[in-house]
């Protein structure tokens, strides 16, 4: 189970219908069992009725009453066999939807974590989980036919084949009777995908819409529009309401076609062995008998109808799920390994080259520019930037993203505790576990306490120990999704704590301080230098605070380095460059005075008098 966890395989996305014949074939044994189930519990059902004719014919109407306790026995006996039927059936139908849903959820979170950078511009998170989690478990519920779908074929072939043995009208009635109700239910199956199609398309706007509220409703609230969104909501939301009247109008007349035609035809069947019976051509328990099987047929005939409902639902939500998979990188990568060793990055695009071991800043008078060639030296953008002579895009990714970091000001923070935050992917105890001291071992201990070392010393770092110290828990306080709980400045913050925290070969920062108040900013900037000593570091910044501390400065002017040298060489020898990171000063001395305890700025995310911009990564 832990390996088909880790590796789902590789789905078959050439179409909706081979993606969900792909389901079935992970799991052969397990649907080949709930369709040996499926069919032993339907053809078993068959056989009450053939039990019960005997029983009447062979001995309540001659008087055996031995024949008739036998025949009697053996309908208890098939009731009882038909009970334990059901019961497995269900079990093994389940693990076959459950594993079905659960591959499609690991698919879709491993093509998401495969697009990476691209996934916001290529979908949104509205919709990936509307495909990860709705879709999925209706694609799941449409592998129930590969069981009681396949017992219901043999079952409708077993009771023609019975209903023959009494009489060939009978069984003739029967053979033309049920293919002539699954076609009269065709044309609302084929409308109730188109309905469901853009039932399915609108609820993944909506959710999306939902979640951008939520994303940003402090935002909102700030700006005063939080009545114009909710507007917006409400009206998408009566829209998808109407929409889902118009999918369960078709859904009613489906179910309540599929159960009063077969009741019709079950009266349409034992009206016509009546006539037969009272005529003398069938005996009084073989007219009990075509009434069992007519009655028995219902079974299989609802589950023809749900069979063809689950299956129309299924390929929609399974051409939205292979329209998600079929979605391209902007980066594929190559296999190329690395360089061995540090060696420098280089954007042949703007010029930059960041030199291995030390802090490089980029400087523009838009911000997009250094933010830009962050993209592209840490292989999220296409282009022709080289790390040590090989094309990032001829490196493979994995092994990329192993020694190159991208700290976007924008990243985003998993709800946990602050520990987890901090602690990223590095492997964090259980959080559970931690409050069983007794149980864990010295060596789970030394674990323990060597994480929270390190976590403090990245919090240090990033000036962040008045967060530990104001949260109620510590380090096992509770962080909510995003951070919401905490101020922008606390956020960032975490965010650079992160990043040291990681220690990545080379560390490429966009704006890690432009939230921070001047008397923060300087320490940090100069913890961060201290913290990444040794190690290649490049920041995207105007902050004079930052610029002080860095070897090497890079003032873009169009996207193009335009100078290059120490932050005083470039105070004197550029006056563009003196004119942008000194318009800030003024206000960076103002944000030292009026700046909030927890450091956070004043300027509402300006430093030099460049506003950041957002970016979702």
């Amino acid at each position: 189970m832990a390996d088909r966890t880790m590796n789902p395989g590789t789905p078959d996305c050439r179409s909706a219908g081979r993606y969900l014949w792909w389901l079935v074939t992970q799991q052969r044994g397990r649907v080949l069992a709930g369709a040996c189930l499926g069919t032993a519990w339907m053809v078993s059902l068959t056989l009450p009725p053939y039990f019960l004719s005997r029983a009447i014919d062979d001995g309540l109407a001659k008087g055996r009453w031995p024949v008739l306790a036998g025949w009697a026995a053996a309908v208890f006996g098939i009731g009882l066999l038909n009970a334990w039927l059901a019961i497995m059936r269900h079990r093994t139908m389940t693990r076959v939807r459950m594993d079905a849903a659960f591959r499609s959820v690991q698919v879709v979170a491993l093509q998401a974590t495969r697009l990476g950078a691209a996934l916001p511009r290529k979908v949104t998170a509205g919709e990936v989980v509307t495909i990860g989690f709705g879709d999925a478990a209706v694609m799941s519920g449409t592998l129930t036919v590969t069981g009681p779908g396949v017992g219901a074929v043999l079952a409708y072939a077993v009771v023609a084949g019975l209903l023959l043995t009494v009489s060939p009208l009978l069984a003739a009635v029967v053979l033309l009777g049920v293919p002539l109700l699954v076609v009269l239910l065709g044309p609302l199956l084929g409308r109730l995908r188109g309905v469901e199609t853009a039932y399915r398309v609108r609820q993944g706007e909506l959710a999306a819409r939902f979640a951008d509220i939520a994303g940003g409703l402090r935002v909102l609230n700030g700006i005063g529009g939080k009545d114009v969104y909710a507007a917006r909501y409400r009206h998408g939301s009566r829209k998808l309401r109407d929409q889902g009247y118009r999918v369960g109008a078709v859904t009613s007349w489906i179910h309540a076609l599929g159960v009063g035609l077969p009741t019709l035809f079950l009266g349409a069947v034992t009206w016509l062995a009546a006539r037969m019976a009272v005529q003398g051509d069938i005996t009084v328990g073989e007219l009990v008998a075509v009434y069992g099987y007519a009655a028995v047929l219902v079974v299989p005939v609802s589950f023809f109808v749900e069979g063809g409902y689950d299956i129309g639902r299924g390929l929609v939500a399974a051409r939205r799920v292979v329209h998600f998979l079929t979605l391209k990188p902007d980066i594929s990568g190559g296999d190329l390994a690395p360089p061995p060793a540090p060696a420098p990055l280089h954007d042949p695009a703007s010029g930059v080259e960041i030199a291995p071991g030390k802090l490089t800043a980029l400087v523009s008078a838009r911000p997009s520019e250094p933010v830009a060639v962050l993209d592209r030296l840490g292989g999220f953008t296409a282009s022709e930037a080289t790390w040590g002579g090989v094309r990032l895009r001829d490196i493979d990714p994995v092994r990329l993203r192993e020694r190159i970091l991208v700290a976007d000001n924008e990243a985003d923070l998993f709800a946990g505790t602050l520990r987890s935050v901090v602690a990223g992917r590095l492997d964090a105890p259980d959080e559970d576990a931690r409050g069983r001291t007794r149980s864990l071992n010295e060596d789970a201990r030394i674990r323990t306490r060597s994480l929270d070392e390190d976590v403090a010393r990245a919090i240090h770092a990033a000036m962040a120990d008045d967060i530990v110290q104001a949260l109620p828990d510590g380090l096992g306080s509770a962080v909510a999704a995003q951070g919401r709980n905490l101020s922008g400045g606390q956020r960032q913050r975490l965010r650079l704590a992160r990043a040291l925290l990681a220690d990545p070969e080379i560390l490429l920062a966009a704006e890690p301080t432009s939230a921070l108040d001047a008397h923060t900013e300087s320490t940090v900037a100069e913890r961060l230098r201290a913290a990444r000593a040794g190690r290649t570091t490049a920041v995207a910044t105007t902050s004079p605070l930052v610029l002080d501390h860095a070897d090497l400065v890079h003032y873009l002017v169009d996207g193009v380095v335009a100078a290059s040298g120490s932050h005083h060489d470039l105070l004197r020898d550029q006056p563009g460059y003196r004119a942008l990171v000194s318009r800030g000063t003024d206000d960076d001395e103002h944000g030292a005075d009026a700046g909030g305890a927890d450091g956070d700025s004043g300027s509402g995310g300006k430093r030099g008098g460049v506003a950041t911009e957002e970016r979702t990564r």
